[in-house]
């Protein structure tokens, strides 16, 4: 796979994440896919599958919660999916693949580690 190859696929999954922001924020009504933030979009080299990680504004630590956002887009992939083919121009729709992205909480959850240890030595 050539350097330019690369760097489109980077770009193809930009204006996904983007445009699926866009759509999330504008025309999915679906109450369990409030407050859905697309934080990152892994696309395959042929461009047909996309993993997208997605994180709540808020509730994230709440697994109930994260289990509705995530029926919540399953529900409304088809009309995700859709959109983001022709608001691209992309020749094939990607099938999208929907993660909760956990990377955030644990980088939360060890800096509230080092401040409990940083507290304690205070004490």
């Amino acid at each position: 796979m050539g350097d330019e190859h690369a760097t489109r696929v980077r770009r193809v999954a930009e204006g996904v994440r983007i445009e699926l922001a866009d759509l999330l924020a504008s025309e999915v009504k679906d109450p369990g896919a409030a407050g859905a933030i697309v934080t990152r979009v892994e696309l395959t080299n042929d461009l047909r599958s996309a993993k997208v990680l997605v994180r709540l504004l808020e509730g994230g630590d709440d697994l109930a919660r994260r289990k509705r956002l995530l029926d919540g887009l399953a529900r409304a992939k088809g009309l995700l999916r859709r959109e983001v083919t022709q608001r691209l121009g992309l020749r094939h729709a990607p099938e999208l693949r929907f993660v909760y992205d956990t990377g955030l909480d644990h980088t939360v959850r060890i800096e509230q580690i080092l401040a409990e240890i940083d507290a304690d030595r205070r004490k």
